[in-house]
């Protein structure tokens, strides 16, 4: 049963605004990159697909550093963890800005973005698990979560502001500015070294089962994150604007947002069921993609909508059941199916990109539907897993 409870209650921010300040800065390098596509391609001399493989490249490099990171964040503590991801990902931030003299040297700086973003969520995860109170940490994770739209509206403000004006170098340069900002802004704690976290701590969820929740949240990933790419051009090839689908594309992304932190407050007042919700919002999902392959245009708008709202507006609720499946070890445990998250925000892209060049975006999107589906399986088969492995602990 959900009950009614404000927002904030008694919940302390300062944890909230930094796990969002350092996981918005782990991944500012990949959308920066996106974000000032046109003049980078144009410096370097490269085309558009080796852009998104540049970009793939940092998201895979995060999703090979994620279970490794998060076991060393377990160590070091959360605090520390923020402060050298916001730092990694400064350095290579000003890499880009100071060294990418082509498209090979452009990629060596963003795998160590890549790093720095591997080592983030599990360190703001783990901020989140032990400092929020536990009636309100579902309202956190969905906040959290919304460092991602939060550093594309970064990436798109840096366009006409600092790109347009002074050059794209420089809008790194800012990036990195920030960056070091918030590694400085997080405090120090009292943290003794911590106990290597063992395969299957007493209590905590089974590597098995987070590793298909890993798939799950993996080829969730992978169906929603074309979204941000390639939504405005399935819409004009529609027939819509390039104004209205831009505002489309700002719509969805914010509806996103919102769904993000309602949902991740309603969890916080559930006893249990949150996988099943998320396995819930990915069905609805489906449907969205679908509205979205019909290439009419008021289904396109009401498909942006169920796409963006459903299909990507569970990550929070799904890094919180994560977290609440194993409070011995919160950044292990999401720092293994971050591997999934970031994997398939690295093939996304790529794999909706070769299907509209060899089909068209009505197929594309009927493909993201599908993965979806297989998401939403998997997600539940995890689910199950977990529920007998605690089971078995019990008995």
């Amino acid at each position: 049963m959900i009950a009614s409870m404000p927002f904030a209650g008694e919940m302390n921010l300062r944890p909230v605004v930094l796990a969002v300040s350092v996981a918005t800065a782990g991944v500012l390098p990949a959308f920066l990159t996106g974000g000032l596509a046109v003049q980078i391609r144009d410096e370097l001399g490269f085309g558009t697909a080796y852009l998104g493989l540049a970009v793939a490249i940092f998201f895979a490099s995060a999703a090979i550093a994620s279970v490794v990171m998060g076991r060393f964040v377990e160590r070091i503590g959360s605090h520390m963890g923020m402060r050298l991801a916001a730092a990694t990902s400064a350095l290579s931030l000003l890499s880009v800005a100071l060294l990418a003299r082509s498209w090979t040297g452009l990629i060596l700086c963003l795998i160590l973005g890549g790093l720095a973003n591997a080592m983030a969520h599990p360190s703001a995860n783990l901020s989140l698990a032990r400092e929020v109170p536990s009636n309100r940490q579902g309202l956190s994770f969905g906040i959290k979560q919304a460092s991602i739209p939060t550093a594309t509206l970064l990436a798109g403000l840096a366009v006409p502001t600092i790109a347009a004006t002074l050059g794209w170098r420089w809008a790194f340069v800012g990036g990195a500015v920030l960056a070091v900002a918030i590694s400085l802004s997080v405090p120090k704690e009292d943290h003794v070294l911590a106990p290597k976290p063992k395969e299957e701590r007493s209590g905590d969820a089974r590597f098995g089962a987070l590793a298909l929740l890993a798939v799950g949240i993996g080829l969730g990933s992978t169906a929603a994150t074309p979204l941000g790419a390639f939504l405005v051009g399935s819409s004009v090839e529609s027939g819509i604007q390039v104004g209205t689908a831009g505002l489309l594309l700002a719509l969805g992304s914010a509806f996103s947002i919102v769904v993000r932190i309602v949902f991740g407050h309603l969890a916080d007042s559930m006893s249990g069921g949150r996988l099943r919700l998320v396995a819930g919002m990915l069905a609805v999902g489906v449907l969205g993609f679908a509205l979205l392959a019909t290439g009419m245009p008021w289904a396109i708008v009401a498909g942006t909508l169920l796409a963006f709202g459903a299909g990507w507006g569970w990550p929070g609720l799904f890094n919180f059941a994560v977290v609440h499946s194993s409070p011995g070890a919160p950044a292990a445990a999401t720092g293994v199916t971050q591997t999934g998250a970031s994997s398939g925000a690295a093939i996304g892209p790529l794999v909706f990109g070769f299907v509209v060049e060899a089909t068209s975006y009505s197929t594309a999107w009927m493909v993201c539907g599908g993965i979806s589906l297989a998401a939403l399986a998997a997600i539940l088969v995890g689910r199950r897993m977990l529920l007998r492995d605690r089971a078995a602990m019990a008995g």
